[in-house]
């Protein structure tokens, strides 16, 4: 038996376009269905949100997203505060969505385009615990930790 775990996340009205943003990123395919696809009435208030959005890569990047029914605005204010003090991460998010991969050449093309439209919080540089590490804040509020898979001081 196997299981696969895969980040979904909620948006206030702009989950296609944060939807648009991580393909631009990390590439793949989308697949999208809207509320009005799945029977809501076409003229309804929030018929064109997003009921099931995913995306997958080649690669093994797999994310999926939702518009929250009724919330509008968009998603920035999500983000809450996160920080990089003194070597330690000071968050009141209760979740950041980490993509690793097995080298820094790797993950640095996905770093460049996440961190063109995002707030850097830490910049993509080699850490105690990694041979690359960064953190950036997307436009749609969600913290992203890129990554390459290090080996932990035992």
């Amino acid at each position: 038996m196997s299981i696969t775990t895969t980040t979904h996340l909620n948006f206030r009205g702009d989950a296609r376009q944060a939807l648009e943003f991580y393909r631009s990123v990390f590439g793949g395919r989308m697949t999208v269905a809207s509320y009005s696809d799945v029977g809501m009435p076409q003229d309804a208030p929030g018929a064109d949100g997003i009921v099931f959005g995913q995306l997958e890569s080649p690669e093994g990047f797999r994310v999926m997203v939702y518009d929250i029914p009724g919330r509008t605005g968009g998603s920035v204010g999500n983000a809450g505060t996160t920080v990089r003090e003194n070597g330690a991460t000071l968050t009141d998010r209760s979740f950041f969505v980490s993509v690793r991969g097995e080298t820094l050449d790797e993950v640095q093309r996905y770093w460049e385009k996440l961190a063109e439209r995002s707030a850097v919080i830490e910049p993509l540089t080699a850490s105690p615990w990694s041979p690359g590490f960064g953190m950036v804040t997307d436009p749609f509020g969600v913290t992203w930790i890129i990554d390459v898979a290090g080996h932990p001081a035992e």
